[in-house]
């Protein structure tokens, strides 16, 4: 088979300034990927540029900072139809008859609603409040909150409540599975939580037994595999959530390659090493709402119903008539991933042109639920590219409850964002399970960058609050009056509910 390279220049390039490379080598060793490698009879360091992914490890540990690495700017003649990326897809599947894996989120240029919504501010009329000094209430319920005030017999209120989580910001942490990532980064995301008092998700790779001392503060899940699923793992954590779908590939299962596949993920997972773990892309179990029903009640009988349970899907065309039916079903929260939602592999295809951005997706949903009378039966939850404390504000106003976050949590602990996740070379000993480089990530001090992120935005979720002059995250939820569009045509306002910028 001819290898798809030779057809065109390598996209990155390493440019090594050898006046004063020391030839330590130390680049060759880092490299997973075999990029650099030294040439005996020149006393030089060399690189394969076509190995290169430019996650930046080699440029980060050389000791005498004389490497680079360059976008290639020989490569297919420019066409603004036939990109190069397209030129490159169809070589490769050319060459293997494949179907193309790739990670992370959506790279291509699509628009960002939240980057075209802004915050409004109090000034005069409604004076702003200076977190600093006065309390701000960012701690959160997430479950069924009743309609209306009860009274016991006595005259007393009835306080019982259905199970909620508690979370003491707006934060969690995604489900990224064990055998997607890495033990040491699972490790850092279930000590973060603990500290921060949130939640961390174990994704579809079940739950690893050194992190059951993290039970309440861990969210188990429940995908269409029931990969490492039994009653002690339903047990070992804080809420359970059913996988329905997620934003890089909604309409399709799990894949953990079988390179992955090795020693303890494979007896997490329960599943022979070195194979491939593919969960199909339904539930063979659930084929409609009644049948999403019983099994929300096999889960709540399971654990005698102490636990909320989640369900997570996809952001898709029909989202608030599925979201209704969900909150029908005997659910506590909802999660619903947008289009540019993260993962460890996905066919290409499906993750760049299926689904649609969260914005659109959670405000036609918060209004279908409140239209229905049902907004309190259920939480929302919303993923798929929160990239800032300003994104958590936003989602919350348009009616969030709270947000998970993934790529920003594995950027806290370090990744480069090169998307070479399905390869299983993550440099970064994040998306790996190669023991030599899974211990290039230290989970304590992954910990600790992850603590000091979300205290950072929390701290600054504080702060804008302030400036709308509002004191808690459930006054802020829904409260559409504090958002303008910019640039949005009406289409886009009527679905988000804003006004535009000036009105």
């Amino acid at each position: 088979m001819r290898d798809y390279s030779g057809y065109y220049y390598p996209k990155f390039e390493i440019v090594r300034n050898n006046d004063i490379c020391s030839r330590c080598r130390l680049c060759e060793r880092e490299c997973a990927n075999e990029v650099h490698y030294y040439n005996e009879k020149g006393h030089i360091m060399l690189a394969h540029n076509e190995k290169c992914v430019s996650c930046m490890r080699c440029v980060a540990v050389c000791p005498m900072k004389c490497l680079k690495i360059v976008e290639s700017d020989c490569n297919i003649r420019r066409n603004a139809n036939w990109t190069s990326s397209l030129v490159e897809e169809i070589y490769k599947q050319s060459d293997t008859g494949g179907v193309l894996l790739s990670s992370m989120g959506n790279p291509n240029q699509m628009p960002s609603y939240f980057d075209r919504i802004l915050i409004n501010a109090s000034q005069v009329t409604n004076p702003s409040i200076d977190p600093l000094r006065e309390p701000m209430e960012t701690r959160v319920f997430l479950g069924k909150k009743p309609t209306h005030v009860k009274r016991n017999k006595d005259g007393s209120i009835d306080t019982t409540m259905k199970p909620q989580l508690k979370i003491d910001t707006p934060i969690m942490f995604g489900g990224m599975s064990y055998g997607a990532i890495s033990l040491n980064a699972h490790k850092a995301l279930a000590g973060a939580a603990k500290e921060l008092g949130t939640f961390y998700n174990t994704g579809e790779g079940g739950l690893h037994e050194s992190l059951k001392g993290f039970k309440d503060n861990t969210i188990v899940q429940v995908a269409s595999g029931r990969f490492g699923v039994y009653k002690d793992y339903l047990e070992s954590g804080a809420a359970i959530e059913i996988k329905m779908g997620q934003g890089a590939k909604p309409g399709i299962g799990g894949h953990l390659p079988g390179k992955k596949m090795v020693g303890d993920v494979s007896k997490t997972r329960m599943v022979p090493e070195g194979s491939d773990a593919i969960s199909p892309a339904p539930h063979h179990d659930i084929y409609s709402i009644e049948d999403l029903k019983q099994l929300v009640d096999s889960l709540k009988e399971a654990t005698d119903y102490k636990k909320p349970i989640i369900v997570k899907v996809a952001a898709v065309h029909n989202i608030s008539a599925i979201a209704s039916g969900i909150a029908r079903s005997g659910a506590d929260i909802i999660v619903i991933d947008g289009y540019r939602g993260g993962t460890g592999a996905a066919p290409t295809r499906i993750r760049d042109n299926v689904g649609i951005p969260i914005e659109l997706a959670l405000a036609s949903v918060d209004s279908r639920l409140r239209e229905e009378g049902i907004r309190n039966n259920i939480s929302l939850v919303v993923a798929g590219s929160i990239r800032s404390s300003a994104d958590v504000i936003k989602a919350i106003a348009l009616g969030a409850d709270a947000v998970y976050i993934g790529t920003a949590a594995l950027l806290s602990m370090g990744c480069h964002l090169c998307r070479n996740c399905q390869s299983g070379k993550c440099n970064w000993g994040i998306a790996t399970q190669d023991p030599n480089l899974t211990k290039r990530l230290d989970p304590l001090v992954a910990e600790e960058r992850l603590v000091n992120l979300i205290n950072a935005w929390t701290r600054e979720i504080k702060e804008m609050m302030g400036g709308m002059g509002i004191n808690s995250l459930e006054t802020l939820k829904g409260n559409r009056l504090m958002l303008r569009g910019l640039g949005l045509n009406k289409v886009e306002l009527d679905i988000l509910g804003i006004n535009h910028a000036g009105m």
